[in-house]
């Protein structure tokens, strides 16, 4: 629903956030998306003056229209008629970047944009003024630029861990890998190679072993950076990540998910790199649904077809085995182990032998799990196997006792905001960062070590233990880490939680880091 024209003053601040990628069928999925609804939700509900417009593509759109919901009560009606979710279609790539253009030109002219799932044509709204783009939303950054110019800002979504992002496409001058595209242009001229043949090779170079020092991290060796085979696609590697850093050279400034209190020294860095050019670094973390508990509960039950099964099963250990009993396991919507999943049913056998209640949630379109685990989970009968899962519902219930998790920016926050400490199986990204920083800055979690592949099988730097890798040393290690999170040392690491949530939540209090930020980004517009 929109509000008509008439009831909008000229200079009301409108702003669109483009979440093409977040909403991709087969790279991040909605752990970009999530996050950017919960944002648009927080700038209609701090200035009434302010309508916020979400594009995304057709996979995520009823799931993320549902997600905007987890935010407003029924008292925040009007709010809530400012904030709109629009379809702009399928996916024409990988990450449904580029799709921005036509939808663009409509609201620039001051015209109302048709979803193209519901074929509703909305109301027309202010001209934006501001429009904010995923980070890897590459063609949607040159579009924008290419129509508008300077006149409208743009701004970077950050979604994930600030350190990973400026390790992965920050300039050199801060320990980043610099213009790559320029790289590789230049590699070209030298070599006579193909530019495609020498994107590969660049953007895949095999760690050499070096010593890296991360700001707020321990030194470890570069390849523990990538403790998982992972390929991602070579349209991805030539689209985006070839262009990152170039394309960051475009924008008016960044706003990220995460939050100062976790990786502030990372935050120092951004501002140095950001601020050389006089652009801003706004932190929005952590982004949580804003209406009550019950409220934001109910609308995403509403998102799992197995959420009454997870209901009971969370209800039922609680009245069986007590809280912070049962185990919740999910590698988010995109990641999996693709080159060893024996491992995770190995670590499940262990979780059934030793008798803990848990629910798996693969939602990754990489997951494929076989019959004879569904029979023997079946058969356990204290444990679902979910294609996806109400995630914040599990982890703040009683029941719940601690999250197998990827470390990814959003699972790690959410846990957090539960007081549920993370047994940590990273992939790449943003993951070993905040692995690190959850189990030996902050310590209040585990990392599974024998899981890795490729070079994650390589000495570990800050213990000097080199993973061994087979199925027996992963449920060697499972029956280890398990039966320390549910003992004594568990518990220590559970009592180092409440003060990183309460400052994890400060961010948003009056005068939080986060909320400060956020209302200074919309003085600026």
């Amino acid at each position: 629903m929109s509000l008509p024209a008439a009831s909008w003053p000229g200079v009301s601040p409108s702003i669109v956030c483009s979440i093409h990628r977040g909403a991709s069928a087969n790279l991040c999925g909605a752990g970009h998306a999530r996050p950017m609804i919960t944002f648009a939700a927080r700038l209609v509900q701090l200035d009434p003056d302010v309508c916020v417009t979400v594009l995304v593509t057709t996979r995520h759109f009823d799931r993320l229209v549902k997600e905007s919901t987890r935010s407003f009560e029924e008292s925040d009606a009007q709010a809530a008629q400012r904030l709109r979710v629009v379809c702009v279609g399928p996916a024409n790539n990988m990450l449904g970047d580029g799709l921005i253009g036509p939808v663009w030109k409509t609201l620039l002219a001051g015209e109302g944009p048709v979803c193209a799932q519901t074929s509703i044509r909305h109301s027309a709204w202010p001209k934006p003024n501001a429009v904010v783009l995923d980070i890897f939303a590459i063609e949607d950054t040159k579009t924008i630029r290419s129509i508008s110019g300077s006149t409208v800002k743009l701004f970077s979504w950050w979604s994930g861990s600030t350190y990973a992002l400026l390790h992965l496409f920050g300039d050199k001058n801060i320990g980043g890998r610099g213009d790559v595209h320029k790289q590789i242009q230049e590699e070209v001229g030298r070599s006579g190679r193909s530019y495609k043949e020498v994107a590969m090779e660049m953007t895949a170079a095999v760690p050499r072993g070096e010593v890296v020092e991360p700001p707020g991290h321990p030194s470890m060796y570069d390849w523990e950076l990538s403790p998982q085979d992972f390929d991602f696609p070579e349209d991805i590697v030539l689209s985006v990540s070839t262009w990152t850093n170039a394309s960051q050279a475009t924008v008016d400034g960044v706003i990220s998910i995460s939050f100062e209190s976790w990786e502030p020294e990372a935050f120092k860095l951004a501002r140095r790199w950001f601020g050389e050019t006089g652009r801003p670094v706004y932190i929005a973390g952590p982004l949580l649904p804003t209406a009550s508990k019950a409220t934001a509960a109910a609308n995403e039950k509403t998102q799992s077809a197995e959420s009454a099964s997870i209901q009971k099963l969370l209800d039922d250990t609680l009245a069986r085995s007590g809280t912070q009993s049962l185990l919740y396991v999910s590698f988010g919507s995109q990641f999996w182990p693709v080159s060893s999943p024996e491992k995770v049913w190995a670590f499940l056998d262990v979780v059934m032998e030793m008798e803990i209640p848990f629910i798996m949630s693969h939602a990754s379109p990489k997951a494929v799990v076989p019959d004879e685990v569904k029979t023997k989970v079946q058969a356990y009968g204290k444990g679902i196997l979910s294609p996806w899962a109400p995630q914040q519902t599990i982890l703040d219930h009683p029941a719940t006792g601690w999250y197998v998790g990827h470390g990814g920016q959003n699972g790690l926050t959410e846990a957090i905001a539960a007081g549920v400490p993370m047994i940590m199986w990273p992939f790449n990204a943003d993951q070993p960062s905040n692995t690190v920083l959850a189990t030996d800055v902050h310590k209040i979690g585990y990392e599974l070590l024998e899981v890795r592949t490729g070079h994650g099988l390589k000495k570990i730097y800050r213990t000097g233990y080199t993973p061994v890798g087979t199925v027996d040393a992963v449920k060697a290690e499972a029956r280890w880490v398990l039966t320390q999170a549910f003992g004594e040392d568990g518990k220590e690491k559970r009592a180092r939680l409440p003060a990183i949530r309460e400052a994890l939540l400060g961010e948003w209090k009056e005068d939080g880091r986060s909320r400060r930020d956020v209302l200074a980004f919309l003085e600026s517009l």
